[in-house]
């Protein structure tokens, strides 16, 4: 949404990113009442990324308020675009990260468990430090990730349960600091709303009968075609 933002309606990169914030936060609630996630949610898993992400995205806000953290126009729609073309990447190798991740589970077991808790919190600071910045990152590239760090743990349909439930409150927190400083279009936000709801509902009856590799691969595609244009724009 944040490059569609900036690449079709012309919106401000600061503004994008604030609008987007709440944009994603609202529609995945939709999608949290859609989907049935009784039981999936992996709550251990959600607090360590919560223990990353909500102090790295406190920390960022609290720079960007103070003005401490200063990002000029240009540099922040090349971050914008670097966070899309990682996020494409991340999707891409997303199988071959799982298929390390088992190997290393499953051959050095102790060692890894145990590094399991420090580097999902690591994880999760990286997405708060990326969405509080660019508001792209909590979705995908946290799904990636855990994809890594918990190849047994998380089977796909618990993975997207608790990919969605870290990602709804630090979209909010991140989104009430940018409410904050100002740089959220409420109005924007509403005509976005109301097309993304009803999306929702169709989305979900469909993507059952979609290729989920299928699906990934197109949508890696469109993502690094948009991260290029952003960069040459």
């Amino acid at each position: 949404m944040t490059p569609i933002l900036l690449l079709i309606f012309g919106v401000s990169p600061i503004t994008a990113v604030g609008t987007d914030l709440w944009f994603a936060a609202l529609t995945k609630l939709v999608v949290l009442c859609r989907r049935h996630t009784s039981g999936l949610v992996d709550w251990q898993v959600v607090k360590r990324l919560w223990c990353g992400s909500l102090p790295a995205t406190a920390v960022a806000i609290m720079l960007m308020k103070t003005g401490l953290l200063f990002i000029d126009f240009r540099i922040l729609k090349l971050a914008i675009a670097m966070a899309v073309m990682i996020t494409a990447l991340g999707m891409l190798v997303q199988k071959q990260l799982h298929e390390i991740g088992q190997r290393l589970r499953l051959t050095d077991a102790r060692r890894f468990k145990a590094m399991q808790g420090p580097l999902t919190v690591f994880a999760g600071a990286i997405l708060g430090l990326l969405v509080s910045v660019t508001s792209i990152g909590a979705g995908v590239l946290g799904a990636v990730m855990m994809t890594y760090l918990y190849p047994l743990r998380l089977k796909p349909a618990k993975l997207i349960a608790t990919d969605i439930v870290h990602s709804i409150p630090l979209a909010i927190f991140a989104g009430l600091g940018h409410l904050v400083i100002g740089n959220v279009d409420p109005l924007l936000l509403c005509w976005l709303l109301a097309g993304s709801i009803p999306g929702v509902w169709i989305g979900t009856s469909l993507s059952s009968r979609l290729s989920p590799g299928i699906l990934r691969w197109l949508l890696s595609v469109v993502l690094l075609i948009v991260s290029v244009k952003l960069m040459l724009s």
